[in-house]
């Protein structure tokens, strides 16, 4: 029997990066009109608009959902969920901060690609940005794709089926279905990744040159500069606080990092990192609450990711950052964590709310897309570490931390 080998996704996004590389720079060398290859970069930038909304709702729903009645989980609950909210924003502060301070997309500008409405460049206040958040009409936000609103919505409604109990299960059971719905709908518009990122790089490259590809180079070095900083601000501290020896924790989280690295998936590690955590002595309660609810609502690398990117993509096309729209880039990735499922590439998908939000053009999306195999390496391991350092900080919390017992457990 014959098994034939394909590429994965991310293999063929790369490969059509290199061939949109290619092809750009024969356009721009012969002098050829890149309108050829716009209407096939185009139509991803249509699809990826069309999965958006639906998928955010429907998985943001379920998610919140599914971490049940936060006043009968009590403390435990209470805990996790503020430990998970506060590291997403020191992560999202990183990107943001190591975005404005090293520039990754100083050098070029692609602004004079997108008609900007340089007359309407009064920023809102910061009261306005907060009273926006909450929609007065959540059918209106949704038509008009208002993702901070949406987000608002969709939580406020996944935490309010979680306390109808029984008489919610049902309407959870039909979000929990649409989301799986979803989720097949956005495998099928990312088989048209690879075609629609060769167009857009050809696009990008014909219409600029090579040199749109340096910044790139940085944006990679800058991402992974701020999951090193992160672990460093953050987990390392907690861990060191917990009893555990850094040394003695990385070596018991070796399976679900290599898994999360190489697979670029943290539901794929759920299980190991869920073992690992037992083995450092967390308790069996902790770990099969907060490392299950951690992989649907804590992604600290997701919002390293965000924060970096959104000062890439705006250096690139020229559009303004001030202070109002980082902060909409903080409140949605904190917000935006809830519903970043644990699967390849979800990142990606995130990124085009925070992009619509701040009002920059989604063609940095196919940009990013190219190398975005090379992130999502760095992010999803982030996320899975901040998972597991989680429960150990949970665990410590309740007094339930026992390292004896992970001893136990790991010699068994």
């Amino acid at each position: 029997m014959s098994v034939k080998k394909h590429l994965s996704l991310p293999a063929q996004m790369g490969v059509g990066m290199l061939l949109g590389v290619a092809a750009g720079a024969l356009v721009q060398h012969f002098d050829m009109a890149t309108s050829w290859f716009q209407p096939f970069g185009q139509l991803f930038i249509n699809l990826v608009r069309m999965v958006v909304v639906p998928l955010v709702i429907v998985s943001l729903v379920s998610g919140a959902a599914s971490v049940g009645d936060v006043g009968r989980l009590g403390r435990m609950a209470g805990k996790t969920l503020v430990y998970y909210f506060l590291t997403t924003a020191v992560a999202i502060v990183i990107g943001l901060i190591l975005g404005n301070l090293l520039h990754p997309g100083a050098g070029l500008d692609l602004a004079h690609d997108v008609a900007q409405n340089k007359a309407s460049a009064t920023p809102p206040s910061l009261v306005k940005v907060l009273m926006d958040i909450v929609p007065v009409n959540p059918m209106d936000a949704l038509s008009k794709g208002n993702m901070l609103q949406i987000i608002f919505f969709a939580v406020m409604l996944g935490f309010s089926l979680s306390v109808c109990g029984e008489k919610g299960r049902p309407a959870v059971a039909i979000f929990d279905s649409l989301t799986e719905a979803m989720l097949r709908m956005t495998h099928m518009v990312m088989l048209y990744a690879p075609i629609g990122v060769f167009a857009l790089m050809t696009v990008a490259v014909g219409n600029h040159g090579l040199g749109v590809l340096l910044p790139l180079i940085k944006l990679v070095g800058v991402m992974y500069l701020g999951c090193v900083i992160h672990v460093l601000v953050v987990y390392l501290p907690i861990i060191r606080w917990s009893g555990i020896r850094p040394g003695h924790f990385f070596r018991m989280l070796g399976a679900p990092l290599l898994i999360a690295f190489s697979s670029c998936s943290s539901a794929a590690a759920l299980s190991s990192n869920m073992e690992g955590v037992q083995r450092l002595g967390a308790s069996r309660t902790v770990a099969s609450f907060s490392i299950p609810l951690g992989n649907t609502i804590n992604m600290d690398g997701t919002a390293i990711y965000m924060g970096v990117v959104a000062i890439f993509a705006a250096e690139l096309y020229g559009v303004p950052m001030p202070f109002d729209k980082q902060l909409a880039v903080l409140l949605m990735g904190i917000l935006a964590s809830v519903g970043t499922m644990g699967v390849p590439g979800a990142g990606l998908l995130m990124i085009t709310m925070v992009l619509t939000q701040v009002g920059i053009p989604l063609e940095a999306v196919g940009i990013v897309a190219g190398i975005d195999r090379v992130l999502d390496m760095a992010r999803t391991t982030i996320n899975v570490l901040g998972d597991a350092t989680g429960a150990i900080c949970i665990s410590k919390l309740e007094k339930d931390l026992d390292p004896e017992r992970g001893a136990r457990m790991a010699e068994d």
